[in-house]
């Protein structure tokens, strides 16, 4: 059990935020920063700080663009990120069989 859980440590989406940012992200292409906070229930600052930890880790990208004169911030998943998700869902339905 003790490797499943150390393979639950080495991706940064054991918080529960990052867990549903990354959930958003594997369902639809793009999602604007907005989304995130109205979904999620979030700040800016929070928001923010953890987008800064998936981006660091290279999974997500982020797109800033002008919406009429509005910025506009989008995140997508990158490849490394959705591998990351899908590898740490293994690991916790891993962890969740052994322990029945």
């Amino acid at each position: 059990m003790k490797h499943l859980l150390e393979k639950l440590e080495t991706t940064k989406l054991d918080n529960r935020i990052r867990l549903g940012i990354m959930s958003m992200l594997m369902v639809n292409d793009w999602v604007e920063f907005g989304g995130f906070k109205e979904m999620l229930g979030l700040t800016d600052g929070n928001l923010a700080s953890h987008m800064k930890v998936l981006e660091g880790e290279g999974y997500v990208e982020m797109r800033k663009a002008f919406v009429g004169r509005k910025p506009q911030t989008s995140y997508m998943a990158t490849v490394l990120g959705r591998k990351a998700f899908t590898d740490h869902l293994a690991a916790l339905e891993e962890l969740l069989r052994s322990s029945t």
